[in-house]
């Protein structure tokens, strides 16, 4: 069954979540290429668009950075700021609930990154629209999903304009105004579930 992204899709998906159904991503570490991807970063200010369960956001702002995390789902925000409150709440953690295909945070960060999210439009219209929040001298960071036929990804089936591989993602960021510092495939299993993820990773420095 595919589907598209809607609020309605992941307001079920999170209440699902919440009842402990397989397939829930609100109990998950944060993503592996988080510290390997920002490590070298001095904290500023992040934006984390599509934050979910809110594994990421919470673990960039105890390192330092102010976040705003923003999601389309009560549902998923009120994970994760409870996630956050068993955590110690760290300092400068914003909560946002926003429809990121059409909200606009009126200002630019030092990072922006997005873990998976997928909003009710073309993937990489998403990742152009979240571009254009990068500050000069900011940080693009994208971890998604390479869909391939027959996969589910998070136990979900996702039409095709859902996917997006590091050679669209980069095309998209070619240019003087981008600088690429990553842009790779990865294949890992989640061991808890025993589901494999292809995962794409791509990280951008805006030049100017």
């Amino acid at each position: 069954m595919t589907h598209g992204f809607d609020k309605d899709f992941w307001e079920r998906h999170w209440q699902q979540a919440q009842s402990g159904s397989p397939g829930s991503m609100g109990g998950n570490p944060p993503n592996p290429y988080l510290a390997r991807e920002t490590s070298g970063l001095a904290p500023g200010t992040a934006l984390d668009a599509g934050c979910g369960g809110g594994a990421e956001a919470i673990w960039l702002a105890s390192h330092g950075w102010h976040v705003t995390a923003a999601d389309i789902s009560s549902e998923a925000l009120a994970r994760a700021a409870e996630r956050a409150a068993a955590n110690g709440n760290p300092e400068h953690l914003q909560w946002i609930e926003a429809d990121l295909s059409v909200w606009n945070p009126g200002t630019q960060f030092d990072l922006v990154m997005t873990h998976y999210a997928h909003p009710a439009m073309p993937q990489l219209d998403f990742y152009d629209r979240i571009a254009a929040w990068v500050a000069p001298g900011g940080t693009l960071l994208i971890v998604g999903h390479l869909h391939t036929p027959g996969s589910t990804g998070h136990d979900h089936h996702p039409p095709a304009e859902a996917s997006a591989t590091p050679a669209t993602i980069t095309a998209r960021l070619n240019g003087p105004e981008w600088e690429i510092i990553t842009a790779e495939e990865h294949l890992r299993t989640l061991t808890d579930r025993a589901i494999p993820l292809h995962d794409v990773v791509v990280r951008a420095t805006r030049r100017r």
